[in-house]
């Protein structure tokens, strides 16, 4: 089998190859991160959410206080409401 376009074939192989830089030792670009002002704010914003409870302690012993002295009433459609919306989700 003979190959009468070698010298093409090989420049169009030679063309895809990355060429080398001429300083090898030096990298002249360096990366570089910069934080917009509504992502460090929003980075703010969640470690101060991560940092606070879950849980409100003031309107647990409200509702401590409330049930110890017998005035705490809950309506039964609160109630219902409350649990068709968790079975239902």
């Amino acid at each position: 089998m003979k190959i009468d376009a070698y010298m093409q074939v090989n420049q169009l192989y030679n063309a895809n190859k990355p060429k080398r830089s001429t300083k090898p030792g030096k990298a002249s670009n360096r990366d570089s991160l910069e934080i917009s002002s509504f992502g460090n704010a929003y980075q703010v914003a969640k470690q101060a959410v991560s940092q606070g409870s879950d849980v409100r302690a003031d309107r647990v012993k409200e509702i401590q206080a409330q049930m110890a002295a017998g005035t705490y009433n809950v309506s039964i459609e609160d109630v219902a409401d409350k649990l068709a919306d968790q079975l239902l989700s």
